[in-house]
């Protein structure tokens, strides 16, 4: 909602003063902390968020008590809320293999960019209700764990974890429709049939097919016999994230279309380009895996790869880098250059350093030179930066003998490669000039993501006779004559390449709901056989392949594993081209009266397409914690320099494109650009997604898709409310992050925890009696140096222990329910932070737990294996509780959020998990129903719980293994091993408050370059 600009609360000329005549760095959270607003130290002294104990309307909860007392006595035992009545009918035959309370799990594949990443998909009682990552799958390596035969997770990424949502939403498509009026898929085939008819003695001039990128080799098998069938018929692709900037490079390089892949587990320095390859991407849980295993520090392994970003604006990646710079883009492409020259790469351009950080550029040049003698070094440059950064890129590369170690390539795994935005022009042309009868949209939706300066609406009014398949009645399914439900990827068959190109089958987990339709029974029918299901048309496929008597056996492996065996495409020979193009001359700076503007993927709803799933929009994005919004991002420097607030409307516009979009000052946004994440602005999302945020793609364009300079701009005098959790829950004025160097580890790893924590002689004074754990004792460690920050683990936690979203207005008040959240703090200045830290913290389950000792009630217990419990029956929802808890980490029901619920989404729920009722206080369990089911299988086998055997929601899905749980009372488990004495960078949260924390954490290690290095009054690397 907008209204009319306030006067703004926050002044960004404090900001210079702030950390003036500070001895060290300093942690803090916003902006609004740093500059030390009265905003701010009121917002801690509440301790909660304004509006917290108050209803929807306003009306506080003293207030409404007072007017309703008699109101609420008369209506008696009818006004409690309690769950409806139901009846349970019992097997009369149970199905087999099917044994209630025992979930059991397929392999699948789930599919982003084309690219498919594997997925185990639990089944309770033949309803998928959770998904995790495939361990055989190159794309989803799994946890590490110790025991062989206990089941085996893969790493996944929000977007894969939230599927499950997106299967069961209820605003999916739900029928076939022809002109907005039901219809029904033999209706359309009838009517297909006689367009084909039509079609055919024309060779199929006329027809037309959009779909998204795709690697299916079914697919491909299908449409090139469509093509022999109608060879004047064309197929373009079109989807907003694509890899046309990564295929102009490799052409510029080496003269072929050939893609990187990187292989960090090899690394020793990196640097980075605009790349968040650590949580964006089809490979980015692979990527996230591989990194984190070379900055794993421990006491047998002390040493870590280092990492340089250079980016416009702050990203998780960036945040973990060990030095970071803050360029705008043009100034990126400067530096790359400059860089190239420094090491002699031929083609380089002019060595245009000036307005650059010398000392900067000459340390990372003279680390990547050091590390190219063994090949460990490695330059990566991200999906979105120009062909010439590309190439330069290739290049230095090859001069740092990295080509063949650290980083390969391979030819294009996607069906048919394309310049997205070529084959989309060209489209749009064919539609304007009446050449286009057909056209078949397939999964894409161009009405809302094509650039600004595509007029696909106008074009598509043109054609006589519109097909949309999607899995939601969008924008394009509405401009359409007909509308086909896609099926989820759960619910019908298909395949697809993963980035390294191995092969892996979508099987179906559920019959479709919706009456969804896939891709290939689309084209079989167009093929002239509709009557061939999904199942068939891969299956025929692949044993048609295989061939032999074994592809039967191979087939049911394949579908077993997730992957077909030795099919990841092979590594190509590279070399590098004569000077080219990228010696073209370094770009013009921007003018002082106008801005770049910089297109950023969202790590949430991606390119849009998630824009329905409540989960996602909720989810707070990494470092600004914004939710069910997007923004402008900032420096605080430029929003100083053009008089802009927070939450400002401003209007930019590049030619005739233009859009409005609310101000977001970011901490460590490069000066003079803006930041414009995609996905936002849906205008038919569904109820969850419609109207939310802005639609960068109006000032898009496709000749340059990712980067706009001369971006002009202006007020509009309207106000946006945005709304972060970053100081929600805060622990202000307590010990939370500790950090340190990587020659601190070697040289006095204590001094790390120890600084600025006050030790205690003697024995502390306790309320509670001593209490022996004869048996297993639960709890948990936190790696903060492998933490990205992804916020997987908050999905995974969200999804296993069906916790409810609240939406925006209850986010503001503070009543996000996530059980586990991602703290995010800066480090020295806010225009250029020395360092950023996350910090994932959920329930401690303390030994000496403060909530416990304060519940009138006893809903909050101790069990004798160590976890702090709730019994959600006995809460009468006093919230003494989360009063007396110092981490903030309880989450109280302050709403009926879990009802009414759609039919669809109940059958989403958990069935091992209880689903809370308002007035009912909740938090982390440790996934007790995982812990209670190890615990019956091994007392069935009279023996005790393996390490390893229990695997919580949050430890499965993280892809660089920074948690690890098990049983503390053994010295040989995992968890013991991560924990003090034995990790002396080991420490407890608030430990002081002697709370005894059973989750610990092991403080964030920097691998620091001392010509960079921040220098402390001592002459040593500064740190905390």
């Amino acid at each position: 909602m907008k209204m009319p600009m306030k006067s703004p609360e926050f002044d960004m000329s404090g900001l210079g003063q702030r950390l003036a005549g500070q001895q060290g760095p300093e942690l803090w959270r916003s902006l609004e902390q740093l500059a030390d607003t009265p905003a701010f130290r009121e917002a801690v002294d509440n301790e909660f968020a304004a509006g917290a104990p108050e209803w929807n309307d306003g009306l506080s909860r003293r207030r409404f008590l007072q007017l309703m007392a008699a109101s609420l006595a008369l209506a008696g035992l009818h006004g409690c809320t309690r769950p409806a009545e139901e009846k349970i009918v019992p097997y009369v035959n149970q199905p087999q293999g099917m044994t209630p309370g025992k979930p059991l799990y397929y392999a699948s594949t789930h599919t982003l960019g084309g690219l498919g990443r594997g997925i185990l998909v639990e089944q309770n009682m033949g309803r998928p209700t959770k998904v995790d990552g495939n361990d055989l799958h190159p794309a989803t390596p799994g946890f590490d764990n110790p025991l062989p035969t206990a089941m085996r997770f893969g790493a996944a990424d929000i977007i894969a974890l939230a599927s499950i949502l997106s299967l069961y939403d209820p605003e999916r498509s739900q029928t076939v429709k022809r002109v907005g009026r039901v219809s029904s898929w033999e209706t359309f085939a009838l009517s297909m049939e006689e367009e084909l008819a039509r079609l055919t003695p024309r060779q199929g001039e006329g027809l037309r097919i959009l779909t998204e990128a795709t690697s299916s080799p079914t697919l491909a098998d299908q449409f090139n016999r469509l093509k022999v069938k109608f060879p004047a018929a064309q197929w373009h692709q079109y989807e907003p994230v694509n890899q046309d900037m990564v295929r102009a490079g490799a052409m510029l390089a080496f003269g072929q279309d050939v893609r990187p892949i990187y292989h960090f587990d090899k690394t020793v320095v990196v640097l980075v380009l605009e790349s968040d390859f650590l949580i964006i991407g089809p490979a980015a849980v692979r990527y996230a895996h591989d990194f984190a295993w070379q900055r794993r520090v421990r006491t047998d392994r002390p040493t870590m790869s280092r990492l340089y970003a250079v980016e416009s604006n702050l990203t998780s990646t960036g945040s973990v880098a060990d030095h970071r710079l803050a360029l705008k883009p043009s100034d990126i492409e400067r530096f790359v250059g400059a860089l190239a020259a420094k090491l002699g790469v031929s083609g380089g351009g002019a060595a245009d350093a000036q307005g650059l950080d010398a000392d900067w550029l000459a340390a990372v040049a003279e680390d990547l030179q050091a590390a190219a003698g063994n090949a460990t070094a490695l330059v990566v440059a991200g999906e979105s930066a120009s062909p010439r950064v590309q190439a330069l890129t290739h290049a230095i590369n090859v001069k740092l003998n990295a080509v063949g170690s650290t980083v390969t390539f391979i030819e294009p795994v996607h069906a048919f490669p394309v310049e997205h935005a070529e084959s989309l022009t060209q489209l749009v042309a064919d539609m304007q000039a009446g050449q286009v009868s057909t056209l078949i949209v397939i999964g894409a939706n161009p009405l809302h993501n094509a650039p600004g300066d595509i007029d696909f609406a106008g074009a598509l009014k043109k054609v006589p006779l519109r097909v949309h398949m999607g899995l939601y009645e969008d924008e394009t399914a509405f401009q359409s004559h007909w509308h086909i439900p896609l099926a989820h990827e759960l619910e019908t068959w298909g395949d697809a390449r993963a980035f390294d190109g191995t092969v892996s089958l979508i099987q179906p987990m559920i019959a479709p709901l919706y009456q969804g339709r896939s891709p290939h029974e689309l084209l079989a029918l167009l093929l002239g056989d509709g009557r061939r299901s999904s199942q068939r048309v891969v299956k025929d496929f692949w044993l048609k392949r295989w061939g032999g008597v074994d592809s039967e056996i191979a087939w049911r492996k394949a579908l077993h594993d997730g992957v077909i065996e030795n099919s990841a495409a092979e590594v190509r020979q590279v070399t590098l081209a004569p000077v080219g193009a990228w010696a073209a001359a370094d770009p013009k700076p921007t003018g002082s009266d106008t801005l770049e503007v910089s297109f950023q993927v969202d790590t949430a709803v991606y390119d849009g397409r998630y824009a329905n799933n409540a989960w996602l929009q909720e989810l707070p994005r990494p470092v600004t914690k914004l939710v069910w919004d997007n923004a402008a991002h900032i420096s605080p420097a430029t929003a100083a320099r053009l008089g802009l607030v927070n939450g400002e409307v401003m209007h930019l516009s590049a030619g005739t494109r233009g859009v409005d979009a609310p101000v977001w000052i970011t901490p460590g946004h490069a000066d003079d650009c803006v930041t414009l994440p995609l996905g936002y602005g849906r205008t038919r999302a569904g109820e969850v997604g419609t109207g939310v945020g802005f639609n960068a793609y109006l000032l898009r364009s496709a000749t340059s898709p990712w980067h706009e300079s001369g971006v002009t701009w202006r007020k509009t005098g309207l106000n946006h409310k945005l709304v972060t959790t970053q100081m929600h829950h805060s622990m202000e004025g307590r010990g939370f992050v500790r950090t340190g160097t990587l020659l601190d580890f070697i040289h006095d790893p204590e001094h790390i925890t120890a600084h600025g924590h006050q030790k205690k002689n003697g024995v502390p004074l306790t309320l509670y009696e001593p209490f022996t754990y004869e048996g297993t004792q639960w709890g948990m460690s936190i790696d903060l140096t492998s933490c990205v920050g992804c916020n997987a683990c908050v999905i995974a936690c969200q999804s296993e222990n069906n916790i409810p979203v609240v939406g925006k207005e209850q986010v503001s008040n503070g009543r996000e329910m996530q059980w586990m959240r991602i703290d995010h703090y800066f480090e020295g200045d806010a225009h250029q932070p020395d360092a950023s830290h996350v910090q994932p913290v959920a329930c401690m389950h303390c030994e000496s737990a403060p909530c416990e000792v304060v519940c009138p009630v006893g809903a909050t217990t101790h069990s004798d294996d160590g976890l702090n419990e709730m019994t959600y029956n006995r809460c009468v929802g006093t919230r003494y509780c989360s009063n007396n808890c110092p981490y903030k980490v309880r989450r109280f029901n302050f709403l009926e959020y879990q009802r009414p619920m759609a039919p669809s989404l109940e059958l989403m729920q958990n069935p091992q998990v209880t689903v809370r009722q308002r007035g009912v206080m909740e938090k982390c369990t440790y996934c007790v129903q995982r812990i209670r089911r190890a615990d019956i299988d091994a007392r069935t086998d009279s023996r005790e719980i393996y390490d390893g055997e229990v695997v919580t929601a949050c430890q499965a899905s993280c892809p660089t293994q920074a948690i690890v749980f098990g049983n503390i009372n053994d010295p040989a488990s995992r968890v013991s091993q991560e924990k003090a004495p034995k990790q002396p960078h080991a420490y407890g949260l608030l430990s002081e408050l002697n709370t005894k924390p059973r989750t610990t954490y092991l403080a964030r290690i920097r691998n620091l370059n001392p010509k960079l290095a921040p220098q402390s009054p001592a002459g040593g690397a500064a740190q905390h």
